[in-house]
């Protein structure tokens, strides 16, 4: 290990901020207030900072100028922020690899030096073949704001697609190369946002949007979503026109083409939950046959196998099932199933060679399975102790498979799986400069407000001593159907080492235990996930993991939304909150970009009885003139997903009614996005900041 130098910080000052941090007053902009009032049902709702949803006017920009010099005098004042980002860059600095997957004749992988801003991508002629490079996205922005968004090969993998982003927009421009010389065409494709791009031939099929008007491409609403056909050679203005759908101009379409190139599978989606479907025979040219016509359930399809469609479906099953569907006998009575619903949640299915492999989620944790394509399990691939198991990567005609193991604790190992011989051994390990024998996790379930039991995963060093004293990060999500199984994250790193507990509950809307567990935590069950997440703050508390004098809140995106909610309700749960990118306006989320697809999660303020449900916990509306707790909010300006606009109006409203002398600030990271492809410098920045604000708001040393 890495001798490490610290900088040496007088003893004074440490002595003074390691029991309290300073509680001098701190002086804000002043943010103009507007007499904007809209009636919703009645319910007179006021709305002063509308004028922050401009993102293009003089004044935002100079607002955003403002706050941020505040918060930057701030964070300057903080003597160790400079020895947090330097450790930071050492842990961060170590070579990561992703597990190799194959198209036609070549291995493809992701490696990063270390600190490169974005992984390169690299191939192989045979896995003991030469490694050679194919596209590095750090040479194409000076700063590395630029980033791979996805890439999708032709059959044989002659010619790869590959889509762009730039400053961590989700706006894509994708291009075309040949694999074999690297060479790039002329193809440019733009207004690609959520499609990736399914080959078949000598072309492809993407859904795109029109051209946004002057100044909207950052918060606009996204509408009218096509589906056409792009020919190598040909400008995009000359692209067929596949499918589109007049009537309903919010729907969205993705493509899929199977592996023999028999079928085109078009999902279309009205919000993150639930899709419809439409397939259409491509070698006979057949019409389209309406597979699913609702937007109940989720569909996800594996392949085309024995005559038949693959796919994992929650249709009366909300832990998920495998089913084969013939398309001539569409009907669900039809439907063969293949793997029946079990008491755990089917995650995914993979092909390898003549068997699948299926992955389940276990109380968070993963464990995968290998069957015959009749269904029957003949074999099981190990996964120890809390753990999540990464993509597996196989092909239909190779015997080797590649997945990757991570943990609380330790980076994703790399494993090379033979299903001829059925043994699996590591294919890379990362050399990382931190000890991740000094640590453990382990898994507590805890009740709820309403008694429901909660699992969540705690990590620190072994042999930690439980008095209530420890510094405690607490991190939450709660949503869309997505788990929080166990992850390595680098910057965590800088705070398990200096005692730190560092905590992630598994709360109800997410995916954890399925459709169940996750529509229990939307709409106007939304409340339990901050029920369940407050419960989780008590659980540590009570339990003398922390106090909440020394307790820090994160979450990010809806978890954003989770702090700002928790922070609004119980403003005593934690000395230290940190809500980013966050959804913190549930009256009006909805009218920006593609903010409506998530109504199926919140319900929105359209509807009355939602309304009545969303006014209740939205953050923005429910700040009260109180003392709030030592509060970092981040955000991006060039986030087009959860726009900028509701960190700005949270924070102005904020600053407005805190009462106390805690910092209550935000800090808006020029030039970047929600997170999505953000470069390595720049996340190094970000965690550095985030951890000198929360070691120095809890009054823990750094020296």
């Amino acid at each position: 290990m890495r001798t490490l130098h610290f900088l040496i910080i007088p003893a004074v000052f440490i002595a003074g901020c390691s029991t309290e941090p300073s509680s001098e007053a701190y002086t804000y902009p002043d943010t103009r207030k507007v007499d904007t009032v809209t009636d919703y049902f009645g319910t007179k709702i006021t709305d002063p900072y509308r004028w922050l949803e401009d993102d293009n006017s003089e004044e935002t920009r100079q607002w955003v100028i403002a706050q941020n010099k505040v918060t930057d005098s701030f964070l300057a004042k903080i003597p160790y922020r400079e020895e947090i980002r330097k450790r930071l860059t050492g842990i961060w600095n170590y070579e990561k690899f992703s597990a190799p997957f194959k198209k036609g004749k070549y291995y493809f992988y992701y490696k990063n030096n270390g600190i490169q801003n974005q992984s390169v991508l690299y191939y192989r002629e045979g896995i003991g073949g030469e490694e050679k490079m194919l596209l590095d996205p750090n040479a194409l922005s000076a700063d590395g704001t630029v980033s791979l968004a996805g890439i999708a090969f032709s059959k044989g993998a002659r010619y790869m697609a590959y889509g762009i982003s730039k400053a961590g927009s989700d706006w894509n421009e994708w291009y075309v190369m040949e694999v074999a010389t690297g060479k790039k065409l002329d193809d440019k494709l733009e207004w690609i946002k959520f499609s990736g791009v399914a080959w078949m031939g000598d072309g492809f099929y993407y859904s795109r949007y029109e051209k946004p008007a002057e100044g909207d491409a950052l918060k606009g609403k996204n509408t009218n979503n096509r589906l056409y056909f792009h020919r190598l050679g040909d400008a995009q203005e000359k692209d067929e026109l596949i499918y589109e759908d007049t009537e309903h101009t919010l729907w969205s379409f993705s493509p899929q083409v199977t592996d023999d190139e028999k079928w085109l599978i078009v999902y279309i989606s009205e919000s993150t939950s639930g899709n419809a479907v439409m397939i259409r025979p491509l070698i006979a040219k057949g019409p389209w046959i309406h597979l699913v016509e609702n937007f109940e359930n989720e569909y996800g399809f594996i392949d085309h196998v024995n005559g038949g469609l693959l796919c994992i479906t929650n249709k009366n099953a909300p832990m998920n099932k495998l089913v084969r569907i013939n398309p001539s006998q569409k009907e669900e009575n039809n439907w063969i199933t293949i793997l029946p619903e079990k008491k755990e949640l089917l995650e995914s299915v993979s092909i390898m060679g003549d068997k699948l492999v299926s992955k389940y989620q276990v109380d968070v944790t993963h464990r995968m399975f290998i069957h015959g394509i009749d269904g029957k399990q003949t074999g099981e691939i190990p996964v120890n102790g809390l753990a999540t198991a990464g993509s597996f990567n196989s092909d239909k005609e190779d015997s080797l498979a590649f997945y990757s193991i991570t943990t609380f604790t330790a980076p994703a190992t790399i494993y090379k799986y033979n299903h001829t011989t059925g043994k699996s051994t590591v294919f890379a390990k990362p050399d990382i400069d931190f000890n991740s024998e000094d640590y453990e996790t382990k898994q507590v379930f805890f009740p709820s407000k309403d008694g429901t039991k909660i699992p969540m995963f705690i990590t620190h060093k072994k042999g930690i001593n439980m008095d209530g004293s420890n510094p405690c990060f607490l991190y939450g999500y709660g949503g869309f159907n997505i788990s929080l199984t166990p992850e390595f994250r680098i910057d965590r790193a800088v705070f398990l080492e200096k005692g730190g507990i560092y905590a992630v509950a598994n709360m109800r809307g997410g995916g954890e235990y399925g459709e169940v567990w996750h529509k229990a935590g939307t709409k106007c069950s939304k409340q339990n996930v901050f029920d369940d997440f407050i419960a989780a703050a008590e659980y540590l508390v009570r339990e003398k993991y922390t106090s909440h004098d020394k307790l820090a809140i994160h979450g990010r995106s809806n978890g954003g939304l989770l702090i700002g909610a928790v922070l609004t309700q119980r403003p005593d749960i934690a000395k230290v909150a940190l809500p980013v990118v966050g959804v913190l306006d549930m009256l009006r989320y909805q009218y920006f970009t593609i903010g409506r697809y998530w109504s199926v999660d919140y319900g929105t303020s359209e509807n009355q009885e939602e309304f009545n449900c969303l006014v209740k916990y939205s953050p923005l509306h429910n700040v009260r003139e109180i003392e709030y707790p030592c509060t970092l909010i981040m955000t991006g300006d060039h986030d087009d997903r959860v726009v900028p606009a509701h960190s700005f109006k949270f924070a102005a409203e904020l600053q407005s009614k805190h009462k106390g002398k805690h910092p209550v600030m935000i800090r808006i990271d020029t030039n970047a996005g929600h997170g999505a492809g953000k470069p390595t410098a720049k996340q190094i920045e970000e965690f550095s900041d985030m951890w000198s604000f929360v070691f120095y708001n809890l009054g823990v040393e750094y020296k």
